[in-house]
C-alpha cells in the first residue's frame, strides 16, 4: 500500500482534488433538495478521498519537490492546484450542511483561505515572470477557470458559516462578498480567452478535455455563492443594501451557465461520438461531474433567492444526471485503483 502511494504521489495529477469537489458538490445539492439518505456515505467517501489525496500531496511535496515545482509553474497544469483550495472549501460546506460539523468547517475555511493565497499568487506570478511561454493553444485550457471556482468556494463556505459565527460575523461576510466579486472578475477575462480559443484557434477533438466543463461549473458555483449571500443578507447590512445588484448579477451568471450546457453536450458528443477516442478513467473526468452537481445546488438556491420556484425543476432534473455520472466515474476510479494494485502485485 505504501509503495503504491509513493509511486502514485510522484506523478500525482495536479487536479486530483476535483474528485473531492464533485463529491462535496453532489452532497450539498442532494441535501438542499431534501435527499439526506446518501449523506453519511458521501461524507465517508469524501473523507477518505480528501485524506488520501492530502497524504499523497505531502509525500510529493517532501519527497519529489522538483516534480511538484515543475507542475506548479506549468501553463497547462499549474491551475489544477486550485482544486486543492476548492476541494477543501466544498468539503467544508458538505460537512457543515450534511454533518453539522461547524468547527471542522471553520478549520477548513481558514485552511482554504491560506491555500488560496499561496496558490493564487504563486501560480499567477509564475505565469507572469516565466521567460519562455507557450502559445495560447498549448498553454491555456479550461483548468484556468479553477481560479474562479476556488475563490467562489471560499465565498460559499464563509456565507454558510455566518449564522454560527457570533464574533466578527461582519468580517466573515465581507470576506465572502469580496471573494464573490473577485471570483466573478477572474471568470470574465478567462472566459473571453476560452471563446477566442474556441472560435479563432484551430481546435482538434483531442484538445476538448473534460476541464472545459468548468466553464459551466464556475458559473454554477458563482450562482450558488451569489444566491447564498442574498439568502443571508439579514446578517450584514451592506449585503442587504446591494441585494438588488446581487440579484441581477447572480441572474446573469445563472443564465450564462445554463446557456453553456447544450453547447458542452454537443461538443462532448462530437468528441466521443464522432471521433471515438478510447474511453478510460482519467482524474480529469471529475471536472465533468462537478459542474453537474454544482448546477444542482446553485440552481436550487437561485430559485429560492430570486423567488422563482419553477426554476427548481431544473435542479431536480440535473440531480439525477449528477448522481448517475458520479456513480459511473466513482466506479471507474475504483476499477483503476484495483488495477494499479494488481499491476504492483504482478511486478513483485
Amino acid at each position: 500500500m505504501i509503495d503504491i502511494l509513493m509511486k502514485q504521489a510522484k506523478h500525482l495529477f495536479p487536479g486530483s482534488f476535483a474528485s473531492v469537489m464533485a463529491t462535496g458538490a453532489l452532497a450539498v445539492g442532494l441535501n438542499l433538495l431534501g435527499f439526506h439518505g446518501l449523506a453519511p456515505i458521501l461524507i465517508a467517501v469524501n473523507t477518505v478521498l480528501y485524506t488520501v489525496l492530502w497524504l499523497m500531496t505531502l509525500i510529493r511535496l517532501f519527497r519529489w519537490p522538483r516534480e511538484l515545482r515543475v507542475d506548479v509553474v506549468s501553463h497547462s497544469k499549474g491551475a489544477g492546484f486550485f482544486t486543492l483550495v476548492a476541494g477543501t472549501a466544498v468539503f467544508g460546506s458538505q460537512l457543515l450542511l450534511t454533518g453539522g460539523c461547524i468547527m471542522i468547517a471553520k478549520v477548513l475555511w481558514f485552511t482554504a483561505l491560506i491555500l488560496w493565497a499561496v496558490i493564487m499568487y504563486t501560480f499567477f506570478t509564475a505565469m507572469t515572470i516565466r521567460k519562455e511561454k507557450p502559445p495560447l493553444e498549448k498553454g491555456f485550457n479550461g483548468t484556468w477557470l479553477l481560479s474562479s471556482v476556488a475563490t467562489q468556494s471560499i465565498a460559499v463556505l464563509g456565507t454558510l458559516l455566518s449564522p454560527s459565527v457570533h464574533q466578527h460575523q461582519d468580517i466573515l461576510l465581507f470576506t465572502s462578498l469580496s471573494m464573490y466579486f473577485l471570483g466573478s472578475m477572474l471568470y470574465l477575462p478567462l472566459m473571453a480567452l476560452i471563446f477566442y480559443r474556441f472560435a479563432f484557434v484551430r481546435f482538434s477533438y483531442g484538445e476538448l478535455s473534460p476541464p472545459y466543463w468548468i466553464s459551466m461549473g464556475a458559473l454554477a458555483i458563482t450562482t450558488l455563492a451569489g444566491s447564498s449571500l442574498i439568502l443571508h443578507a439579514e446578517y450584514f447590512p451592506l449585503i442587504n443594501e446591494i441585494t438588488p445588484f446581487l440579484k441581477g448579477f447572480t441572474l446573469f451568471f445563472w443564465i450564462t451557465g445554463t446557456w453553456w450546457i447544450p453547447l458542452l453536450v454537443i461538443l462532448t458528443i462530437w468528441h466521443y461520438g464522432f471521433h471515438r477516442p478510447p474511453i478510460r478513467y482519467n482524474p480529469q473526468i471529475w471536472s465533468m461531474v462537478f459542474p453537474l452537481a454544482m448546477y444542482t445546488a446553485g440552481t436550487f438556491q437561485f430559485s429560492k433567492a430570486l423567488q422563482l420556484p419553477f426554476v427548481s425543476v431544473l435542479s431536480e432534473g440535473m440531480a439525477f444526471l449528477a448522481v448517475g455520472s458520479w456513480i459511473v466515474v466513482f466506479l471507474a476510479m475504483c476499477t483503476a485503483i484495483l488495477r494499479s494494485f494488481g499491476k504492483m502485485g504482478d511486478v513483485k
